[in-house]
């Protein structure tokens, strides 16, 4: 299918083609018929891809301060390498369309294949199908078009921001801005019964603005201030909606000017926001600031997972605005059609951009994107053909080749994996699947696979590909892994290969079952600073005492990773690295561990804790895991004393290894090394070999059973016994 996306860093807005989306548990596939551009959001997005670098740092002084911090901890290389990748992934445009559903989620019921839909959000970008969730789906009323359907997102917008004026029968009401947004606030207050004046700086949308219902109009700031006198009795508007798109903080000046005493003014479009406040105080008025569709927008549990708000509590929802505004489309209260200036065919969308951009110099107002109802739909997209030549060695023999499948092309995959892999010989990518598609195609591009996908079907019955990488969100992790054992895969797993001690058995059983090669990505092993800290402990004769201390930073309560069922909590999720270094080190399996955590009222809170393990040669190790700290601060730091020796290592960037008095250093900091390359090329020569994976299948089982022991010592306030033996004998021979 076709969509429409924008790369930051070259500025260029293309139409490419890209998988169709997998359906999703909570989401709907649309077939779009119409797009809506957004002539303010989507033209600042094209508006900053097109500034250079420097101008795209002076435009985000937060982003810089981040990047520098990051440069300080991690070293400027690899600070480079991340700011780049992020700039070079692809963006969707859109947010507003409709058309006819094509397959819906198992758990939907209110939904059908073939209903007309208006769709919002993320999902319903500029391409051929959408991907929405179910709260960001409303049906279309009998008589409401398509195209018309195209504008609900926009009218729930326009109708949230009346909302917080809380607007009431009779009031006199202007609006600053008579674009898209502002018309269909015109049409919905004059359908209000309240009197409405208006002002736009181009004179053909006054006129359209008083044709469509306005009382009067004004092309300047002086005129309307008049008119809401005239209006008014004197008083001034009761309610002023800034609909505009600008910079300038004269939109948000004119509206106390012509405010009365104790009137609310609303925010709705993107201005400039520095408030006069001798002018707001005399008045007393109250300013409020519109955030989009209304309630349940950036309200994860409500846009993604699908719960709803009772209307008893929430009366008007994101979704609810939207079927408000399609009702008022179909009883004929507001017309779109008047409004509708171009339309583009999908393959021709970037003239779309051209011309909300100014670069074409044509007048506009509704832009829509008109999508044809008979392509082809396909779940794959071939991009080259693969290498016909075989790779030898040194003497002409035939070496075997690791062919890669991926499933998942998030950050971390683009930002650090797929970088660390690519051009390693005796490496070839194949194919990369990911549910959305367009990521798939991204990262298909730019690191060279053969073809994107959006079914993992694909890749695990590709008879070409010999190891499949799983890089999806953790709770897939499990499962994918033992799809592709079962087909006959070798599987390389990023960190946590199971989110608990039933799905790693279930895991073990069919790496048992197939005998295919099973790697975990316990990448910091494979550091070149580690190898050489281990290596300076060979021969010891006593325990050791080590300490692991992380300062991970905070993350939000609702991002992924910190939900038990998708990301499996902070310490599953990533302290199984450090738990996993540490068993390294000390070249001993673990046998106990206890877990205290920082407590408030509401309990322990789960990423501040301090993990002591045990090992059954005696050593001991402490993990001080915390998202308390500045991430200014660098991350990493492990101190390894015992049998007369001293290991400091900070953040993969110094090395200090102290014996006999005599110390060691060693330095990087440019672009600190954590063994993601390094993993891989062990992993490519096992394969070679034909020898089983780099790190032994006891050891990853230990390393999670310690996990999950972290997590139950935490939650019962007491020491875990970890048995590996126990473990195995669930397993079948």
């Amino acid at each position: 299918m076709k969509q429409v996306l924008q790369n930051v860093k070259s500025g260029q807005t293309t139409v490419v083609d890209v998988p169709v989306p997998l359906l999703e548990p909570g989401k709907v596939l649309v077939q779009v018929g119409a797009s809506l551009v957004s002539a303010g959001t989507e033209r600042m997005v094209v508006d900053f891809a097109h500034k250079n670098l420097v101008q795209k740092a002076r435009s985000r002084p937060d982003l810089v301060r981040q990047t520098m911090d990051k440069a300080k901890r991690d070293g400027v290389l690899t600070t480079f390498d991340a700011v780049q990748n992020r700039l070079d992934r692809p963006m969707t445009l859109g947010y507003s369309c409709a058309g006819h559903v094509m397959e819906v989620g198992a758990d939907i019921a209110e939904l059908e294949v073939g209903d007309a839909v208006a769709c919002a959000g993320t999902g319903a970008a500029h391409a051929e199908v959408a991907s929405v969730g179910r709260n960001l789906v409303a049906r279309l009323p009998e008589g409401v078009t398509v195209e018309a359907g195209a504008f609900a997102t926009l009218g729930a917008i326009a109708l949230q921001g009346m909302r917080l004026a809380e607007i009431r029968l009779g009031e006199t009401v202007a609006v600053i801005g008579l674009g898209l947004l502002g018309q269909l606030t015109v049409q919905m207050l004059r359908a209000a019964g309240c009197v409405v004046v208006g002002m736009d700086l181009q004179a053909g949308r006054a006129d359209l603005a008083q044709r469509s219902g306005a009382h009067a109009v004004a092309t300047d700031a002086a005129g309307l201030a008049q008119l809401c006198l005239e209006f008014s009795a004197g008083r001034g508007a009761d309610a002023v909606l800034i609909t505009a798109d600008t910079r300038s903080n004269d939109p948000v000046e004119l509206a106390g000017r012509i405010a009365r005493d104790r009137a609310v003014v609303v925010a709705v479009g993107a201005v400039g926001m520095n408030i006069p406040r001798p002018m707001y105080y005399e008045k007393e008025l109250d300013f409020r600031i519109s955030r989009s569709y209304g309630p349940g927008r950036y309200d994860l549990e409500y846009e993604e997972e699908g719960r709803d708000y009772p209307a008893g509590y929430v009366r008007w929802t994101e979704n609810r605005n939207m079927q408000a505004f399609l009702q008022l489309l179909a009883d004929g209260t507001v017309q779109v059609q008047p409004l509708i200036t171009h339309r583009f065919p999908i393959e021709r969308g970037t003239e779309a951009y051209d011309l909300i951009t100014g670069s074409s110099g044509e007048p506009f107002l509704g832009v829509l994107l008109t999508y044809p109802s008979d392509t082809p739909l396909q779940r794959r997209v071939e991009l080259r053909p693969g290498p016909t030549s075989i790779v030898s060695d040194s003497i002409g023999a035939p070496l075997e080749m690791v062919r890669v499948g991926l499933l998942g092309a998030g950050n971390f995959a683009t930002a650090t994996l797929l970088p660390a892999m690519q051009k390693l010989p005796g490496l070839e990518l194949v194919g990369v699947s990911t549910a959305t598609g367009y990521s798939a195609r991204a990262a298909a591009d730019k690191f060279g696979f053969q073809y994107a996908a959006t079914d993992e079907r694909e890749i695990l019955e590709d008879p070409r590909i010999t190891t499949v990488v799983v890089a999806t969100r953790h709770h897939l992790h499990a499962r994918q892994a033992i799809t592709a054992l079962q087909a006959g895969k070798d599987v390389f797993v990023e960190k946590p290969l199971a989110l608990d001690a039933t799905q790693l058995a279930q895991v073990l059983q069919a790496q048992r079952d197939s005998g295919r090669r099973l790697m975990v990505g316990f990448n910091r092993r494979f550091a070149p600073m580690i190898v050489e800290l281990r290596r300076s402990l060979q021969g010891r004769r006593r325990p050791l005492i080590m300490t692991y201390r992380v300062n991970a930073g905070s993350l939000p309560p609702d991002h992924w990773t910190q939900d038990p069922a998708v990301g499996g909590g902070r310490i599953i999720g990533e302290v199984c690295h450090f738990i996993d270094l540490l068993q390294f080190i000390a070249g001993a399996p673990v046998a106990q561990v206890s877990t205290i955590a920082a407590r408030t009222i509401d309990g322990p809170i789960a990423d501040q804790v301090v993990i002591t393990l045990s090992f059954e040669d005696g050593s001991v190790g402490t993990i001080v895991y915390t998202a308390g700290g500045d991430t200014a601060f660098g991350k990493e730091r492990i101190e390894v004393l015992g049998d007369g020796r001293v290991a400091v290592l900070d953040d993969y960037r110094t090395l200090e290894l102290v014996r006999h008095g005599r110390r060691k250093r060693r330095h990087e900091r440019l672009r600190p090394d954590k063994g993601h390359r390094g993993e891989w090329e062990a992993l490519i020569a096992a394969a070679r070999a034909g020898a089983g994976a780099p790190i032994s299948l006891d050891e990853m089982a230990l390393a999670h059973l310690a996990t999950f022991a972290a997590v139950e010592s935490m939650q019962r306030n007491e020491p875990i016994t970890v048995n590996l033996a126990a473990f195995q004998r669930t397993l079948q021979p």
